[in-house]
């Protein structure tokens, strides 16, 4: 198997034939990014819609913060868990390095900056139209969040698909923190890496594959969401129009 066809015909054949081993590793990749996804959206998306409306001293600094660790490598995550967890490290007395949650917490970390971000960014953008009515009835901060997050909550469903994306495509945090064993910390990304040093090149490409139409259906996923909120903005507008 040296040839890209010889390998693509291959990998074909172990996605169409159900192969248990590739199965097994797109199943533990989608529950540890999907576990991920809500510790992270839990947290995030409350934090960045109430940093949309709230006002405060210092509130730069801590968008500029939060703003850098958008681009924070996943390999510099994977690191701060890993001293974290590890033997000697405060969390060690979990004894969760090399594990299942090792890596939902390292996928959290590296996700968590996304939701807020986003989220963040889509509140600030509805506060700055409806937000001064809110304030005039007396609706605090807190409040005012809640209410323009749920406004905004088919918007804040892709920042959540996004989230996921983010996490699944991710190989650096896992892979340190996870230890990529066989049968308990491999997922795709870290599997794709190790078998296609090893010269498994169907089994690299069958679970590239897989990954590529994970990611493919997220977006898909997005699209049809904003097309169907753009609709459901617009059809109002349309009715004020229509002959009675």
């Amino acid at each position: 198997m040296n040839t890209f066809s010889d390998s693509a015909v291959t990998a074909l054949a172990l996605i169409a034939g159900a192969d248990p081993l590739l199965w097994s590793i797109v199943g533990r990749s989608l529950a540890v990014s999907a576990c991920a996804c809500l510790l992270a959206c839990g947290i995030g998306l409350p934090l960045g819609a109430w940093l949309g409306v709230a006002r405060f001293a210092g509130r730069g600094a801590v968008l500029t913060v939060l703003n850098t660790t958008l681009a924070l490598p996943s390999v510099v995550v994977g690191l701060v868990v890993y001293l974290l967890l590890s033997r000697s490290g405060p969390l060690g007395f979990l004894g969760w390095l090399f594990s299942f949650k090792a890596m939902v917490l390292a996928q959290a970390m590296l996700v968590l900056p996304v939701a807020t971000a986003l989220t963040r960014q889509a509140v600030e953008d509805v506060d700055a139209v409806a937000g001064e009515q809110l304030r005039s009835l007396g609706a605090g901060p807190w409040l005012r969040s809640l209410l323009l997050a749920w406004d905004e909550r088919y918007a804040l469903l892709t920042v959540v698909i996004a989230s996921f994306g983010r996490a699944i495509s991710e190989v650096g945090a896992v892979m340190i923190v996870g230890g990529n064993i066989d049968g308990f910390t491999r997922v795709m990304t870290t599997a794709i890496a190790l078998e296609t040093t090893k010269g498994d090149l169907p089994l690299a490409l069958a679970l590239g594959i897989v990954l590529l139409g994970v990611v493919l259906a997220l977006n898909a996923v997005i699209a049809l969401v904003r097309r169907w909120r753009i609709g459901r903005d617009d059809r109002p507008q349309a009715l004020e129009g229509a002959p009675v």
